[in-house]
């Protein structure tokens, strides 16, 4: 009984810090201006301590820097951002046609330009759950930074002889090579309270994506250098936000834009009357299932959709996928790059252009109805948190042309995506049949196209139940995600967009009656990419890497089955 009043007290503790944060960063946002080492941002600093979220490891660790966090953040911030003393979070306001140097993260698509030596700007066109995951990300490595800056220092306050020797590496008065490196690391393992294999480790991993960083050591080096430059000479970090920015956020600007793109090449191309089936998910997969059969049937004669995407996905074969794209291209698939903001590319697939004796025979065709109907896939990229409202939102929404309002025969709409699970491991799938919002009553129970029948006896673990959508998958931490597992939520795995898309998609069926609610099927499946209750096993650990292929695959081949019944 004592143990279950603990570990529930906990669980509140952690989402009572949640709610902190949000409440503290939204004011900061609407004040414009904050710094992190401020009252305001010590409020953050604190509130994320009080969580110490999984993906940030050994964060509240005064002796270590967390390696495995640092990683992650860096691989989805901009280049040099450990540099700048000032950041600032902008709306898409005309910097694309400077002759500032645009920087895109490895692992986020968002426009980031450097100003000068001390100020870098982040384009933010994705609403608030992009600001909250800068935000959140800026502030762990305030206090990773702040962990530097003391381990550089003496109990004299003195530049130790480590700091000394990074000071030269990064100053390029030493040049490293395979007769010193062991050396370099050893200064940096000190300097970081980690190990020799440790440092290296994060190293290599820096290095898989070095042309968007800086590598470890100089993102260690600025990291601490800026921080001593606050302590000792009162040179302080400043965030700030613009007011195009702080007027745009809720607003549908980008959403609006994006989704008007869509139904105008429909219109072009004669699409819009015919029966429509929107996905969320990757540019590769439903074009793959639908053309790569075509194209490479000569070449991988036996294979089967999965086991070509495994070779396609090979930097060599790169020529292969190429064919592909081509192939596609002039047999009814249209590409829309965005030129919107919202960073989201859309397919446009006409079936009528497809050969019926051509495609692979692992789909589940009704060739009289492919024929007859003609039916149209919109194939969109995956959102991010919020995005899902707005772009789904806008989609959905009848189409006006002269006065005249065109509603979408929307047929199915189908959403998969990446996820963190509870109850399995890594490439396990997930069929949900309700969506909650976290730190809310909201929640969205479903009817599913898609069930566990659709995945036996394809060598995956399915599990089947609610789901949790996150306001940040940056802020989970074990006692919140235990709650939500073992309480009678039942909850088997967390993501960020599930209930922002099934929200717009009960507003278009059931109140706006922009869509026919009696035939709409809705499909939503997700892969696990991490176990946040397994140390080891969250975001921050690695990708997914060849793992994820199967369940795209085949969650890809049930959508199709269920589109081209």
């Amino acid at each position: 009984m004592h143990k279950n009043i603990s570990n529930r007290t906990k669980a509140q503790e952690s989402r009572a810090a949640i709610e902190r944060l949000y409440i503290v960063m939204r004011h900061l946002f609407n004040r414009g201006h904050y710094k992190p080492s401020g009252i305001s941002g010590q409020e953050i600093i604190e509130a994320l301590l009080t969580l110490s979220p999984e993906i940030y490891g050994s964060m509240a660790d005064q002796h270590k820097v967390e390696l495995e966090g640092l990683v992650y953040v860096i691989d989805r911030l901009p280049k040099g951002i450990e540099q700048c003393r000032f950041v600032r979070l902008i709306a898409e306001e005309g910097y694309v046609n400077s002759g500032f140097d645009r920087s895109i993260p490895a692992k986020r698509r968002r426009n980031c330009y450097r100003i000068d030596k001390e100020q870098m700007l982040i384009e933010v066109t994705r609403g608030r759950s992009e600001i909250y995951d800068i935000l959140t990300h800026l502030t762990f490595l305030f206090i990773e930074a702040n962990k530097i800056m003391r381990h550089s220092l003496d109990e004299k306050n003195k530049i130790t002889r480590e700091w000394e020797k990074l000071e030269e590496i990064v100053k390029g008065d030493v040049e490293i090579d395979e007769s010193n490196k062991d050396m370099a690391f050893t200064y940096l393992s000190t300097i970081l309270g980690r190990t020799f294999e440790e440092s290296k480790s994060a190293y290599k991993r820096l290095a898989e994506n070095k042309k968007s960083n800086n590598g470890l050591f100089k993102v260690i080096y600025y990291l601490g250098k800026i921080a001593h430059n606050e302590h000792l000479k009162g040179k302080f970090r400043q965030i700030s936000f613009t007011p195009t920015l702080r007027e745009q956020v809720g607003h549908h600007i980008y959403g609006e834009i994006w989704a008007s793109n869509i139904k105008e090449r429909l219109l072009q191309k004669n699409l819009i009357g015919r029966p429509i089936h929107i996905i969320s998910a990757n540019m590769h997969s439903v074009m793959n299932c639908l053309y790569a059969p075509a194209v490479l049937r000569d070449v991988y004669k036996k294979k089967s959709i999965e086991e070509m995407a495994v070779e396609l996905s090979k930097l060599e074969q790169k020529g292969l996928q190429e064919n592909v794209v081509n192939y596609a291209n002039k047999n009814g698939l249209y590409f829309i790059e965005d030129s919107s903001g919202t960073n989201l590319n859309v397919q446009i697939i006409d079936t009528g252009h497809l050969d019926v004796n051509l495609i692979s025979k692992e789909l589940n065709v009704n060739k009289d109805y492919l024929k007859s109907k003609k039916p149209v896939i919109i194939v969109m990229d995956y959102a991010f948190g919020e995005q899902a409202f707005e772009t789904m939102d806008e989609l959905l929404k009848t189409y006006e042309v002269d006065g005249k309002e065109i509603p979408l025969k929307v047929c199915s709409i189908s959403i998969m995506g990446k996820a963190g699970i509870l109850k399995g491991v890594k490439g396990d799938i997930m069929i949900p049949n309700a969506h909650i919002f976290e730190g809310t009553a909201d929640n969205y129970p479903f009817q599913n196209g898609q069930s566990e029948e659709d995945y036996k006896g394809k060598g995956l673990e399915v599990y089947t139940g609610p789901m949790i959508t996150v306001l940040g998958t940056s802020l989970q931490n074990k006692e919140v995600l235990k709650y939500f597992k073992n309480s009678s939520w039942g909850a088997i795995g967390l993501e960020m967009e599930g209930a922002h898309y099934q929200k717009a998609i009960q507003s278009a069926a059931l109140i706006r009656n922009s869509i026919d609610h009696t035939h709409l099927e809705v499909n939503y499946a997700y892969y696990a990419s991490d176990n946040p209750l397994i140390s080891g096993s969250t975001l921050a650990s690695g990708s997914l890497g060849m793992v994820g292929v199967k369940p795209t695959y085949l969650i890809t081949i049930n959508f199709l089955n269920k589109i081209l019944k």
